[in-house]
């Protein structure tokens, strides 16, 4: 059976757990081997159970974190640049590292309890310093994965450009936008555009179940397609308004605008008048 992208997205939130559940596994299993070994090559008298416990206990909390590396990851790229995101995610290490301490920790006391055993952590600034240079590597191996995923995903995606960016001087933009995806060159129409999203250094266009990256930035898309029939919703958001269903206003003031698809976006103070207005 041919994988194609329609059918990847939808088994893809089942696709990239498993993934990051066979890659912690395998890794848990192979430092757990490791370990015995080297603990068995020192002469140290320790049951082959206690190193599982240890592998286990850093795999799961590992395990917990990797949703939130992946939320930062996204928030930071539609909000810094490369550098400045790199600096934050340095930062990030820090308490990435305290997390999951404290969490393996705590799980290794309930598991030694539970054998009538007691665990000692060691020398906690020794010891904080040692897992924060391994967590520093792990994360850093686990965001490599995440952006090399994003890449992948991106290009099978297909990126899109506007089709009057040919042009030899600047034209008003066309109904149409040509996507390259896969080596294959294909027209989107612009009315097809449910929503656009800020993403970094690019936009996504959100035509149906499929998304398309544009290397634009939401200003100018803003002011190419207003007059077709777009509006700026929030800072990282634009609507088809022939697409949008209603909208909901929270308490906040802030709200959101329900797609006729179901999708959820974001509607700010700042516009939430100026698209009542448009509506109307």
């Amino acid at each position: 059976m041919k994988i194609t992208l329609p059918l990847y997205q939808r088994y893809r939130r089942v696709t990239e757990i498993g993934f990051w559940a066979v890659v912690l596994l395998l890794n848990a299993v192979m430092n757990t081997l490791v370990s015995i070994a080297d603990l068995r090559r020192a002469g140290e008298n320790v049951a082959a159970w206690q190193p599982a416990v240890w592998e286990l206990s850093s795999t799961v909390v590992v395990a917990a974190l990797i949703p939130f590396i992946v939320w930062w990851t996204g928030w930071l790229r539609r909000r810094f640049d490369w550098k400045q995101a790199l600096l934050l995610h340095v930062v990030a290490t820090v308490p990435f590292c305290l997390m999951h301490v404290a969490g393996m920790v705590a799980i290794r006391e309930g598991l030694y309890a539970v054998a009538g055993e007691p665990y000692q952590f060691g020398p906690l600034w020794q010891e904080l310093g040692y897992e924060y240079l391994k967590d520093f590597r792990s994360y850093f191996l686990i965001l490599a994965m995440i952006e090399l995923y994003a890449l992948l995903l991106r290009r099978w995606q297909g990126e899109a450009r506007m089709l009057s960016d040919d042009a030899p001087s600047p034209q008003p933009v066309t109904d149409r936008f040509l996507v390259k995806k896969l080596g294959r060159e294909f027209l989107v129409k612009v009315q097809d555009i449910e929503w656009i999203e800020s993403a970094g250094n690019y936009i996504t266009l959100h035509v149906g179940k499929t998304d398309y990256l544009l290397r634009e930035t939401m200003a100018n898309v803003e002011r190419r397609l207003g007059p077709q029939g777009f509006a700026r919703v929030h800072r990282s958001a634009i609507v088809h308004l022939d697409h949008v269903g209603d909208i909901r206003v929270h308490d906040t003031g802030d709200g959101e605008a329900r797609m006729r698809s179901g999708v959820r976006v974001p509607v700010s103070r700042r516009y939430r008048s100026v698209l009542r207005e448009r509506l109307q």
